[in-house]
């Protein structure tokens, strides 16, 4: 029998977050996931009347395409996937791969050359198509949460079913205010950050593209921060792991910056120009996430946290800078996490990790849940 749990995760997905519609064609990519969940997706997409195109990935294959990538092999990777996404309105990633650090062996010059010819791939989805990208729950996830198992997919699929909707009309004040903001002051234990966000926007992210969600994103103008922030979470990228990461910047650039992986940080900064600048930052507020698990998805959503992202900038919110990387670095302002405070324009926006204008309450977790 399958668990109505999923029946109900894939109708979200389809009904809710890429709004599928007759007619529409929906590429689902499938990582690592039960294929009793694929069945339910496919089956969802066509009660409403679209075509799912399957793809079904294994992550230990996938760490050994990019082991053995070169110039012609990426390129050509580039030249399928891309024909394939221009032919689909709507895509859906579910990846559910148990060992988050399988990549961790794959050499740098081949991730870099990889990711950076595949990204018009992204860039054509991400702009192109309605997309939604969530991770499935593993015992590895249930470990780095701190959870059994059992628990731990109880919560996710609280997470992840939640009434997002409900949470979209809290998140409008927000926006506004990010919208018409100039100044960000973030203060904190070991940070003491401004810039600006003028005339850049803001954009609400309320489940219609990542699963879990809860976030409203906006982004530094290019050459505006200056200070030093210390985050407080894990990080992963290109499966390694980070801690402390201390970052430094002076008109707009990371001019130091340290963490418990140095030569491999700097590594990746160094990456291209952009990589040195950054590409978006956020508010997160989800009321069941509390804690990090190394998976951005769900950390980047932690109540209380804000994240600061070295790299790429969205279209929507967009200060121009171009990198093949986007890194989102988290750092949780509640008591239990050191606490701080975010400023706009002389304005106290949250402290400790709770809203205090009257118009945004409705995002605290009291409210949300």
């Amino acid at each position: 029998m399958t668990d109505p749990r999923y029946t109900k995760l894939a109708k979200l997905l389809v009904g809710y977050s890429t709004k599928i519609e007759p007619g529409d064609s929906a590429l689902l990519d499938m990582i690592d996931v039960p294929d009793e969940f694929s069945v339910e997706l496919m089956r969802a997409v066509r009660e409403a009347g679209g075509t799912p195109l399957v793809e079904v990935r294994h992550s230990r294959v996938t760490r050994e395409v990019m082991r053995g990538t070169d110039d012609a092999h990426a390129k050509l990777v580039r030249e399928v996937e891309m024909y394939r996404m221009k032919r689909v309105q709507a895509y859906i990633a579910v990846r559910g791969s148990a060992n988050a650090n399988e990549s961790s062996d794959v050499p740098s010059e081949k991730l870099r050359l990889y990711s950076k010819t595949l990204r018009p791939v992204i860039d054509h989805r991400v702009k192109k198509t309605r997309w939604c990208v969530l991770r499935w729950p593993t015992p590895s996830m249930a470990q780095a949460a701190g959870m059994s198992t059992e628990a731990f997919e109880n919560l996710y699929f609280d997470v992840c079913t939640m009434d997002y909707g409900r949470m979209a009309k809290a998140m409008d004040p927000l926006q506004s205010r990010m919208e018409q903001a100039d100044r960000v002051h973030i203060k904190g234990p070991g940070t003491d950050i401004t810039f600006s966000i003028k005339g850049i926007g803001a954009k609400m992210c309320k489940g219609d593209r990542n699963i879990p969600d809860g976030e409203v994103f906006s982004c530094p103008v290019r050459n505006s921060i200056n200070g030093v922030i210390q985050f407080n979470t894990p990080t992963l990228y290109a499966g390694t792991r980070f801690d402390n990461v201390r970052l430094e910047f002076k008109a707009g650039k990371v001019v130091a910056a340290t963490s418990s992986n140095q030569a491999k940080l700097t590594e990746i900064l160094d990456t291209d120009a952009g990589a040195r600048y950054t590409g978006e930052f956020s508010l997160g507020f989800n009321p069941y996430i509390l804690s990090p698990m190394c998976d951005i998805l769900f950390d980047e959503k932690i109540a209380g946290s804000l994240h600061l992202t070295p790299g790429q900038a969205y279209e929507e919110c967009d200060n121009g800078n171009r990198s093949a990387v986007h890194w989102d670095m988290v750092l949780i302002q509640r008591p239990e996490w050191g606490g701080g405070e975010i400023w706009f324009d002389d304005v106290l926006i949250r402290k400790d990790g709770v809203f205090v204008p009257k118009d945004l309450m409705a995002l605290n977790p009291d409210r949300l849940k």
